[in-house]
């Protein structure tokens, strides 16, 4: 249980929290948020031990583990495998004393703990984790240091997944993972067999993998039951009471003032105004709840263009090797509003740049509208603003002959106020930056709107914000994204690529979301008018392998120990007098010993069956 009593915590003389309570029992999934800078990390770095408490406390349970993701996986020479399994520090530790350990007391302790722990399917875990993140076989093999920092961090949420702290704690953890690797990271979620929060702006997490939700608002914490959308309905009806509260408040107070006012001088009502004046003093007040900043994004309306705006003949596109999608016999409309399916890696991103204007056809034919104007929004346009300079300059760059007036308009119109706007960029959140990006892909009223990616940083609000701006825009939409609650109301076609090719998908987003969460076809059970079981995939066979050689490396070792025990028992020596108490000792480890060496060769039995039984199908 993970108990916060009273805390009270400032940064540079601004309260972040002011006596805030909340307990999560244990194993509790919990979502948690509250407005941008109001204090969510802060909260985790409070829990981890990294911040000082101003006053109040948090109590964990001794010895309860407190993960979070790193901030990047060092790029190193080290498998991303072997790095994975190197964050769970105990079994690593574990591991290696059983190689070295020859005290017989500790080598049965270390073994009975590996045992438990299930630390012998470490590799299978491990492995099964990263697939999951969108690493297939033959990536897990290579070093950190052949991906970029965004796949890095893919491997430090798997290295805090694999070692399965007592509380799980993640920070947007879904910002460098595309739909694919976010529906498994909520699937994976919901069977956490330990306590998660996390803080998320994705509604569809949040609805569905979290039991419980902690806003953080007002330097306050309040714990609501349900998931996000049960959350929201319930905290406007707890607001529209208290508004309604303090409405009605305020007309008895102002009923009380008047009568006070009227009558105070008058000796026959002096009494009765008394009275009212300590009814007013002894009320305690009851504020409205201050209604939230609205978030906006208003986009620029393009003039309309005859259908289509791009069409394709059996065009085909690459890098200048081998083409990565190829046939392509695709046509969008102005009034289009497209999502793009696929896995990782199937080519996503490059019809983006395709349809951008980023890459050229290396056959076939796409054929543009000569007026058409296309905006392009991907994650790395964000990294890539100049840090030094602020909105209005970048604006300023793009416009030079407009009003500052003006620009500054735009810059409102996208939720960049005047403080802002002269900002250095390096000093905006995260979804500021997103918002200036978004403004710079859109000035020129494109036609045709690509997003990839375009919620990572945006708050929950802003993402609403670019749903409805969306919804009224008039030119056509291309939508990557791993945020389905934007693509299930802003899309009305899907296309799937897959395999090289771009088709139409048939199914909705839920069929989808059904199909990639499917396990594959060597996992599904056999049906049972089949003869046999599907055989198990070659990875499997390996880690089948591996687990039977593992376990009679472990039978041998307790062997050769148990050898050493019984030739210490067998030395008349010990049984004198005087060696009463050595003797009780090397007993006790003996039998400690023999118990090990049961649990061990039960294990390895059991892999040797299961091993059989695989090869044989």
């Amino acid at each position: 249980m993970l108990r916060i009593s009273d805390i009270s915590f400032s940064i540079e003389g601004r309260p972040l929290f002011a006596n805030a309570s909340a307990t999560i029992p244990e194993g509790h999934k919990v979502g948690l948020v509250g407005p941008n800078g109001a204090g969510k990390t802060t909260l985790f770095r409070l829990i981890r031990g990294e911040l000082t408490l101003d006053g109040g406390e948090i109590a964990l349970p001794s010895r309860a583990r407190v993960g979070g993701v790193a901030q990047e996986v060092p790029s190193s020479s080290t498998s991303l495998l072997d790095t994975v399994l190197a964050a769970d520090e105990e079994r690593a530790s574990l591991l290696a004393e059983a190689e070295t350990a020859t005290d017989p007391h500790r080598i049965a302790e270390v073994h009975a703990r590996l045992a438990d722990t299930d630390a012998w399917s470490g590799e299978a875990r491990a492995s099964a984790i990263l697939k999951g993140l969108g690493f297939d076989m033959e990536a897990q093999k290579r070093p950190c240091s052949d991906f970029s920092g965004g796949w890095r961090m893919r491997v430090a949420l798997a290295g805090v997944l694999f070692a399965q702290p007592d509380l799980l704690l993640l920070d947007e953890p879904t910002n460098y993972l595309d739909l694919e690797g976010a529906l498994w990271l909520e699937s994976y979620l919901m069977r956490y067999p330990h306590t998660v929060i996390v803080i998320s702006h994705d509604r569809d997490l949040l609805n569905r993998a979290v039991g419980s939700i902690l806003h953080l608002e007002d330097k306050q914490l309040t714990l609501y039951q349900g998931g996000y959308d049960t959350f929201a309905r319930t905290r406007r009806l707890r607001r529209e009471a208290q508004a309604a509260q303090a409405k009605k408040q305020d007309a008895r107070r102002a009923h009380l003032q008047s009568f006070v006012d009227r009558f105070r001088a008058k000796a026959t009502k002096a009494k009765q105004a008394q009275a009212r004046v300590k009814m007013l003093e002894k009320m305690e007040p009851i504020t409205a709840p201050e209604e939230a900043a609205k978030q906006v994004f208003t986009f620029p309306e393009p003039e309309q263009l005859s259908p289509p705006i791009i069409a394709m003949e059996s065009a085909a596109v690459g890098y200048g090797g081998p083409a990565i999608l190829k046939r392509l016999n695709l046509r969008i409309d102005q009034d289009d509003r497209i999502a793009l399916l696929g896995r990782n890696g199937e080519g996503k991103s490059t019809l983006s740049k395709l349809l951008a204007d980023k890459l050229q056809v290396m056959e076939g034919k796409i054929t543009r509208s000569s007026k058409l104007r296309i905006g392009y929004f991907a994650q790395h346009q964000v990294d890539e603003l100049d840090l030094k300079e602020t909105p209005l300059t970048h604006l300023k760059r793009e416009r030079p002959d407009e009003h500052p007036a003006k620009l500054r308009a735009r810059l409102a119109g996208f939720g960049l106020g005047a403080d802002q706007a002269e900002t250095a960029v390096g000093k905006l959140s995260g979804g500021q930056k997103a918002r200036l990006s978004l403004l710079l892909a859109t000035l020129d009223a494109p036609h045709l709107l690509i997003l990839d990616e375009p919620t990572n940083h945006l708050d929950i609000e802003s993402r609403e914000a670019l749903v409805t701006a969306l919804t009224e825009y008039s030119g056509a939409v291309i939508l990557v994204s791993h945020d389905m609650h934007l693509l299930g109301l802003v899309a009305d076609r899907l296309w799937l690529v897959k395999g090289g090719a771009v088709a139409p998908y048939q199914g909705d987003l839920e069929s989808y979301r059904a199909e990639l969460l499917a396990p594959p076809p060597e996992d599904k059970p056999a049906k049972p008018a089949a003869p046999k079981t599907a055989k198990p995939s070659r990875d499997a066979m390996t880690a089948m392998k591996r687990e039977v050689r593992d376990c009679e490396a472990r039978v041998e070792k307790l062997s050769s120990m148990l050898e050493k025990l019984d030739a210490k028992l067998a030395d008349p020596a010990l049984y004198e007098p005087e060696k009463a108490k050595d003797l009780a000792v090397w007993q006790a480890k003996h039998t400690e010993a023999t118990q090990a060496m049961e649990k061990a060769e039960a294990l390895w039995m059991a892999a040797l069956e299961k091993l059989e039984t695989a090869e044989q199908n």
